[in-house]
């Protein structure tokens, strides 16, 4: 007979410190490194003279990056509108500041595919693309110059849940005991159980990787926007979208009648009132609800083109 998977009920100080170094035991051994390609063609791109034709010779060299900047190019998540047929012709549509936003975007999407299994793929993928485009839109409506930044950081804000999810599948198959049901994207919980939260696994893996400070900010605190350092507006309009989504996935959820969820399902029922230092800390509450009112029209628009270009998005994942 079959052991049964139970919940833990107060992991102990041994347990936590068991699975905080398995997942620094993932980020150091378990995830591919950043690719080089990748980190030279952001460096070609994100200098103050940036180089799209070089960085399409580049691309070129690697079949693998080509064909799958071409496929992203033919996803309407990313709003093209003159069919894609070449590496020259996508740089020069594209530019330099979206192309070094896809190249990046393929490289995560490479990642999370070789660590999730394509369902919680899809679902983390839907919240990261939503997160960054709103991010981009709230960044211009607010007037924060460095829009395409603020898209990348939206993207990547998340990207610490990945090693987590891959400790709660590798305890599932050894038959041990499993987080609480409402530990996804919930820090206070993730903390209690694992030893540390997706926040904090995010920034170790933005600092392997060498990635640009203001990103790093913007993965350790936009649960927490007043604590950022490098740059608290990034960090701040990253943490109004994330509480804007959290909340509305929420109330998606009690909608309607459903079957009995997964207990992975069940992990994405986020409890909202521990999740985010409410975004009114950082505006005042009639703000927060004209900026929340733009965010809910904003999202009504992007959510079935996320939706339904997800699958042209992660299709040639690992």
């Amino acid at each position: 007979m079959n052991t049964p998977i139970v919940a833990s009920s107060g992991p102990t100080l041994h347990e936590q410190n068991q699975r905080q170094e398995r997942l620094l035991e993932i980020i150091h051994d378990g995830l591919p490194p950043f690719p080089h390609a990748v980190l030279e063609l952001t460096s070609v791109l994100g200098g103050p003279s940036p180089d799209v034709q070089k960085a399409a010779k580049l691309i070129r060299t690697d079949a693998a990056l080509s064909a799958q900047l071409l496929r992203m190019c033919s996803s309407p998540v990313f709003g093209l509108r003159s069919r894609v047929v070449s590496i020259n012709q996508a740089a020069t549509l594209l530019g330099a500041d979206r192309l070094r936003t896809l190249v990046l975007t393929g490289a995560m999407v490479d990642l999370v595919g070789s660590g999730l299994p394509r369902e919680q793929s899809t679902r983390f993928w839907q919240h990261s693309f939503l997160a960054a485009l709103l991010s981009e839109h709230l960044s211009k409506r607010t007037g924060y110059s460095e829009s395409e930044q603020a898209y990348i950081a939206g993207l990547l804000h998340d990207i610490g849940q990945v090693p987590e999810w891959m400790l709660v599948r590798e305890g599932k198959s050894q038959k041990k005991t499993t987080p609480p049901e409402n530990w996804f994207d919930n820090p206070l919980v993730e903390r209690d159980y694992f030893g540390l939260d997706h926040c904090k696994l995010g920034g170790c893996m933005a600092t392997c990787w060498n990635f640009m400070p203001s990103f790093i900010d913007v993965l350790i605190n936009h649960h927490r926007p007043a604590q950022a350092e490098h740059d608290p507006y990034l960090v701040q309009i990253v943490g109004a979208v994330e509480h804007f989504l959290l909340t509305r996935v929420k109330d998606e959820l009690g909608d309607g009648e459903a079957p009995e969820p997964s207990s992975e399902q069940r992990a994405s029922e986020i409890d909202t009132s521990q999740v985010v230092e409410r975004s009114s800390q950082s505006y005042g509450d009639s703000e927060w609800q004209a900026m929340a009112d733009d965010l809910e029209i904003e999202y009504s628009r992007l959510l079935p083109v996320v939706a339904g270009g997800l699958t042209s998005v992660i299709s040639g994942a690992k």
